[in-house]
């Protein structure tokens, strides 16, 4: 950890805490039982550097409060240029604090604390650490107690039957009769706020009926700022904005069918590379400054933490070099102080590396279990090092959920539907339900993002003949269950990418293996790993294109596996369908591949009419063929999820009209990411301590810094076609009369933090008229110019549909957080006095509409 507290006894990392002694031991003796670190053989060093490191702390501070910084080289703090080996080289640079604040039960928590502190009275200290410490574990494939990612027991004296901990994002994983909903990016690709909502209630519907009480999800870390992360996927957009009002509806969505909500990974968990301790190697430290944290990447779970999310899943990374479940920082002050939190946190799967450290910095579950709490947890509060009101306040937070989400109330039985070993007889729950199937299709169809249209390829019109090419047009060569323990390729997401084998290499901490750029072996409906999901049917697309062939009586040829494959000149369209994999465990190696570019521009030089669809887990480049003259239509499909299929054949024949918009931007190549394309890797003396230094960029990542550098993308932030037009007029800015706009805010902390930052600082509305001649929906975005911040942020959207020749008026409420930016002298959001710019249009470079407001 590079956090100290030297006046807390005990505090050891990946070290049990014994008992008291009772006999009497030499004052260098107490030294060492009272800090751990100094029966090291460094350990006199270590004395005189505690007396010398708070005024290297400070300096630290000081500087992680300005945005800006050097490169990783300088992330160890000033001093010697040797290899680091030792963490107590970083102690200082995270602020510590303490001690963890109680619940308060304030709000719509009030009823749930009282509940839950009544219960908690009645528990022994033992029964208090359990509701701590997990107690069995599966992957979904292996398990003894049920098929959940994690369980906490029972208590049956108290009538509590425990906790089942699934995951996770797209749907429940790892199990039978489930669905597969459309990736939290697929969703972002949507900017369909109310889809986001009704997708979420059907999840969490389903979460509900297999017995699961504590959803893994939904993800914003990562946010999304290296363009190759391995995880992007997951969450939505690398923009705050966008990805805050979406995980917002999740967490509503999911916890309204009783279904806690786990909102993760906190916080700057942006790469996979070094995410865990291997070898000698630490995990890699996010180095963010005060400003560019909270403006950035603390955004949305701010907004996660307001929408009620009942629990927050902390990273496996180290942030400012102290792991996350470990950083009282960011647990006690700014999760449950500053935000308000009243929820529980929940380590990430062995994220947790201290003991008592990690209970005091304000972790209050560990998953799936560890040596560190259960019977050593116990003994920490038995001798002192653990305080009583310290577990007290653990166990009222993981309670408190329980009941402020009514699971008291006929909840089913925890891990019902979720088999430890499916090729086992078992009790089928069918966790299906008819109300869901049109959600997922209409998820599936409103996540795919038109880019390319010449000519007005699509939509299809009856061809006579058509021909398809690439490996993600085909159903995955597996789609079985296989009772093998591990990583299994089913149950994680690997079917199509050779049976997991990347997947199981990177969830093995094998960092910088030859992975695959691809995955090659079936079309793709979501990610590799712990996001991944299992539905119990997938509508791939020739299966679906094979079935319109039939009722249009269209001849179709075929070839998903040559690189060269023969092209039928006489087509009236070739279709080549390609992927972009990406998985947890490692990050993708490339933007673009070479077998996919060299597959294209083969098809595309003999066919005259070639429409290229992918399915990207992420950003991916296309400049290598999309200026050929036959590439005619480009979609990115993303990852839609079991209707992918039929989503897919829905637009390319016009039933539906292209309406998904990127959520990130598409550069023309790598270099044009700058330093965030890829992870940053040991370097140096850090070879042994990754660092990762965020503040080079502060908040300027994806289209704000193409704004910056004034770089042209191939397509921005935002961008999508229809098959209609829109035209957009009489933008009106009022500023609310009676709000206050004074410089700080000055109302109490609530659910996500002083209540008036959610005050109505201006409303804007503007007018859209569908010019097009194809009924269709628009997505309307809204960018302010804050003064000494980028040039324009996303500050609101809307999507109507409007029919053909139809007008709507859009409206927008902007907020006293969505005009300010945050001080990090006086540690609270600022409300600058002068003049903002508003912009309102189709894309971040496509904004038609501007005004000034001034405050």
């Amino acid at each position: 950890m590079a956090e100290f507290k030297p006046d807390n006894p005990r505090i050891s990392q990946g070290q049990a805490v014994l008992p008291q002694q009772p006999q009497q031991l030499s004052r260098w003796a107490k030294m060492q039982e009272r800090f751990p670190i100094l029966q090291r053989k460094r350990g006199v060093a270590l004395v005189i550097a505690i007396v010398v490191l708070p005024l290297f702390g400070l300096l630290g501070l000081l500087a992680l409060r300005n945005r800006g910084g050097n490169g990783s080289s300088s992330a160890g703090g000033a001093g010697s240029t040797g290899l680091v080996t030792d963490d107590t080289y970083f102690y200082g640079q995270s602020e510590p604090v303490y001690p963890s604040p109680q619940m308060t039960g304030t709000g719509a928590w009030a009823n749930a604390y009282t509940k839950a502190s009544n219960f908690v009275k009645q528990l022994t200290t033992e029964e208090k650490v359990s509701l701590a410490s997990g107690v069995s574990s599966s992957t979904g494939s292996s398990g003894t107690l049920n098929g959940c990612s994690g369980n906490i027991g029972a208590i049956p004296r108290m009538n509590f039957s425990g906790f089942c901990l699934n995951d996770a994002g797209q749907g429940v994983r790892g199990t039978d009769f489930v669905s597969g909903f459309p990736s939290g990016l697929h969703v972002a690709a949507s900017w369909n706020k109310a889809l986001a909502r009704s997708r979420a209630e059907s999840m969490g519907l389903e979460f509900r009926v297999k017995g699961v009480q504590i959803h893994l999800g939904p993800v914003v870390g990562p946010l999304g700022r290296v363009a190759r992360g391995g995880r992007n996927w997951e969450g939505f957009s690398p923009d705050p904005y966008l990805s805050g009002a979406l995980v917002s509806e999740t967490v509503q969505g999911i916890q309204s069918q009783g279904v806690i909500t786990s909102t993760k990974h906190f916080i700057g968990n942006e790469q996979e590379t070094n995410r865990q301790p291997t070898g000698d190697v630490e995990s890699v430290s996010a180095n963010i400054d005060d400003q560019t944290l909270h403006e950035l990447y603390l955004w949305p779970f701010q907004d996660a933490v307001k929408a009620g999310t009942a629990n927050v899943m902390c990273s496996y990374n180290r942030v400012n070099n102290s792991y996350s479940c470990a950083n009282s920082k960011l647990q006690n002050g700014i999760l449950k102080t500053e935000l308000g939190f009243q929820g529980a946190i929940t380590s990430d799967w062995g994220a947790m590396h201290a003991g008592v450290a990690s209970a005091e910095a304000g972790m209050d579950m560990v998953m799936p279990n560890s040596d560190l709490w259960g019977d050593n947890l116990t003994k920490a509060v038995n001798n002192g090092s653990v305080t009583e009101d310290r577990i007290n306040d653990m166990a009222t937070r993981i309670m408190a959920g329980y009941y402020q989400l009514g699971q008291d109330q006929g909840f089913p039985d925890p891990g019902i539907g979720m088999p430890a070993d499916l090729t086992k007889p078992h009790d089928i729950v069918d966790a299906r339900n008819i109300s869901s199937r049109q959600i997922l299709l209409d998820g599936a169809i409103e996540g795919h993002v038109l880019l390319k249209n010449k000519n007005n390829t699509l939509p299809l019109k009856k061809p006579k003949m058509l021909s398809v090419f690439g490996y993600s047009a085909k159903s995955p060569d597996q789609w079985n269950y296989k009772s093998n323990g591990g990583v299994a390729a089913w149950t994680f997401g690997g079917e199509s990418s050779y049976l997991g084998r990347d997947t199981a290499a990177g969830f093995s901490g094998h960092y910088y293996e030859a992975f695959s750029d691809i995955a090659p072996n079936g079309t793709l409906i979501c990610g590799g790993g712990s996001g991944a999901v299992t539905p119990a049917s997938i509508s791939s697309p020739f299966d679906a294109l094979n079935a319109r062939a039939l009722d249009d009586r269209t001849a179709v040829f075929w070839d998903f596996f040559s690189p060269d494959p023969d092209v039928a000149a006489a087509s009236d369209a070739c279709l080549v369908i390609v992927n972009a994999f990406a998985s947890e465990g490692y990050d993708r190696p490339n933007l673009r591949d070479d077998y996919t570019d060299g597959l294209i521009r083969h098809v595309a030089d003999q066919c005259n009419n070639t429409v290229v669809i992918f399915h990207n887990a992420g950003i991916r480049l296309v400049d290598q063929w999309i200026d050929h003259p036959n590439v005619t239509a480009l979609i990115f499909a993303h990852l839609p999820g079991e209707a992918s299929g039929r989503a897919l054949v829905s637009l390319l024949y016009g039933e539906s009209n292209p309406s998904g918009k990127l959520p990130f931007t598409i550069a023309r190549n790598e270099s044009d990411y700058d330093g965030f394309a890829g992870p940053d890797l040991p370097s140096g003396q850090f070879e042994k301590f990754p660092q990762s230094n965020f503040s080079a960029q502060g908040v300027y990542i994806d289209y704000r810094h193409f704004d910056l550098k004034n770089i042209t993308p191939r397509y921005e932030f935002g961008f999508g076609l229809s098959y209609t037009t829109f035209e957009y007029s009489n933008l009106q800015v009022t500023k609310q009369n009676g709000t206050n706009t004074d410089e700080y805010p000055t109302g109490v902390v609530r659910e996500g933090g002083q209540e008036d930052l959610w005050d109505i600082v201006a409303t804007v509305n503007a007018t859209i008229r569908n010019s097009g001649d194809v009924d269709g929906a628009e997505i309307a975005q809204l960018y302010v110019g804050i003064p000494n911040a980028p040039t324009k942020q996303l500050r609101g959207f809307e999507k109507p549909t409007l029919n053909t020749s139809a007008t709507a008026i859009v409206g927008f409420e902007l907020t006293r957080r969505d005009f300010s930016i945050w001080d990090v002298v006086a540690q609270r959001w600022r409300l600058q006095p002068g003049e903002y710019g508003v912009f309102v249009g189709g894309s971040s470079r496509d904004l038609p509409l501007t005004a000034t407001l001034t405050i």
